[in-house]
Protein backbone atom coordinates (compact mmCIF):
# COMPACT_ATOMS: atom_id res chain seq x y z
CA UNK A 1 0.00 0.00 0.00
CA UNK A 2 2.73 2.25 0.74
CA UNK A 3 4.74 1.52 -2.75
CA UNK A 4 0.98 2.93 -4.35
CA UNK A 5 0.85 5.71 -2.30
CA UNK A 6 4.54 6.74 -3.19
CA UNK A 7 3.60 6.04 -6.71
CA UNK A 8 0.39 8.29 -7.05
CA UNK A 9 2.46 10.74 -5.39
CA UNK A 10 5.09 11.20 -7.45
CA UNK A 11 2.51 11.01 -10.86
CA UNK A 12 0.85 13.83 -9.40
CA UNK A 13 3.34 15.90 -8.87
CA UNK A 14 4.94 15.25 -12.17
CA UNK A 15 4.18 18.30 -14.50
CA UNK A 16 2.64 17.88 -17.25
CA UNK A 17 4.87 18.47 -20.68
CA UNK A 18 4.07 18.93 -24.32
CA UNK A 19 3.64 20.86 -27.37
CA UNK A 20 1.59 24.10 -27.80
CA UNK A 21 1.43 26.58 -30.70
CA UNK A 22 -0.17 26.90 -34.44
CA UNK A 23 -0.30 24.99 -37.56
CA UNK A 24 -0.41 27.57 -40.86
CA UNK A 25 -0.30 26.86 -44.40
CA UNK A 26 0.27 28.98 -47.45
CA UNK A 27 0.86 30.18 -49.89
CA UNK A 28 -2.66 30.10 -50.43
CA UNK A 29 -2.56 31.84 -53.52
CA UNK A 30 -0.30 32.22 -56.39
CA UNK A 31 0.83 35.63 -56.10
CA UNK A 32 0.76 37.52 -52.31
CA UNK A 33 -0.53 41.24 -51.96
CA UNK A 34 -0.50 43.70 -49.84
CA UNK A 35 -3.07 43.52 -47.07
CA UNK A 36 -4.01 40.25 -48.21
CA UNK A 37 -2.95 37.04 -46.28
CA UNK A 38 -0.82 34.92 -47.88
CA UNK A 39 -0.93 31.99 -45.33
CA UNK A 40 -4.42 30.65 -43.61
CA UNK A 41 -4.79 28.39 -40.45
CA UNK A 42 -4.46 24.87 -41.31
CA UNK A 43 -7.19 22.44 -40.47
CA UNK A 44 -4.89 19.46 -39.91
CA UNK A 45 -3.61 16.34 -37.79
CA UNK A 46 -0.28 16.77 -36.25
CA UNK A 47 1.26 12.95 -35.87
CA UNK A 48 3.94 13.05 -33.55
CA UNK A 49 6.56 9.73 -33.86
CA UNK A 50 9.91 8.36 -32.43
CA UNK A 51 11.57 5.86 -33.47
CA UNK A 52 9.54 5.59 -36.71
CA UNK A 53 6.76 4.76 -34.57
CA UNK A 54 3.46 7.09 -34.06
CA UNK A 55 3.36 7.94 -30.61
CA UNK A 56 0.08 10.85 -30.39
CA UNK A 57 -1.80 12.64 -32.66
CA UNK A 58 -3.72 16.13 -32.37
CA UNK A 59 -6.01 17.61 -34.42
CA UNK A 60 -5.62 21.77 -35.00
CA UNK A 61 -8.87 23.63 -34.35
CA UNK A 62 -10.39 25.93 -36.70
CA UNK A 63 -7.93 28.40 -36.00
CA UNK A 64 -4.91 26.57 -36.61
CA UNK A 65 -4.24 26.21 -32.91
CA UNK A 66 -3.22 22.67 -30.96
CA UNK A 67 -2.26 21.48 -27.34
CA UNK A 68 -0.86 18.55 -26.71
CA UNK A 69 0.75 16.63 -24.00
CA UNK A 70 3.26 14.55 -24.79
CA UNK A 71 6.52 12.78 -23.03
CA UNK A 72 9.71 14.93 -22.76
CA UNK A 73 12.16 14.24 -25.57
CA UNK A 74 12.58 14.40 -29.49
CA UNK A 75 9.76 13.61 -32.08
CA UNK A 76 9.58 13.65 -35.69
CA UNK A 77 6.16 15.35 -36.75
CA UNK A 78 4.40 15.45 -40.32
CA UNK A 79 0.55 15.73 -41.15
CA UNK A 80 -2.42 13.06 -41.73
CA UNK A 81 -2.40 15.16 -45.77
CA UNK A 82 -2.62 13.17 -48.71
CA UNK A 83 -1.14 15.69 -50.77
CA UNK A 84 2.71 15.31 -51.05
CA UNK A 85 3.81 18.90 -50.56
CA UNK A 86 1.44 19.43 -47.37
CA UNK A 87 2.83 16.25 -45.54
CA UNK A 88 6.04 17.54 -43.93
CA UNK A 89 5.53 20.74 -41.67
CA UNK A 90 8.69 23.06 -41.05
CA UNK A 91 10.52 22.66 -38.31
CA UNK A 92 9.57 18.62 -39.38
CA UNK A 93 11.14 17.92 -35.43
CA UNK A 94 10.07 19.02 -31.93
CA UNK A 95 12.02 18.47 -28.58
CA UNK A 96 9.46 18.57 -25.49
CA UNK A 97 11.38 20.03 -22.80
CA UNK A 98 11.08 18.37 -19.47
CA UNK A 99 9.19 20.97 -17.47
CA UNK A 100 5.95 22.05 -19.08
CA UNK A 101 4.79 23.48 -22.33
CA UNK A 102 6.63 24.54 -25.18
CA UNK A 103 5.49 26.83 -27.75
CA UNK A 104 6.14 25.68 -31.34
CA UNK A 105 4.16 26.85 -34.94
CA UNK A 106 4.36 24.90 -38.04
CA UNK A 107 3.86 25.81 -41.37
CA UNK A 108 2.85 23.94 -44.02
CA UNK A 109 3.71 24.56 -47.68
CA UNK A 110 1.23 24.35 -50.26
CA UNK A 111 3.60 23.99 -53.10
CA UNK A 112 1.13 26.99 -54.67
CA UNK A 113 3.70 29.06 -56.59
Amino acid sequence: MALLAAFLAAFVATPATGLYGTVHRGPITPVCRVDVPCDAPAHVTLVFSRLGRTIARVHTRADGSYRIRLRPGSYTVRTDSQSLFERTPKPSTATVARVGYRRINFNIDTGIR
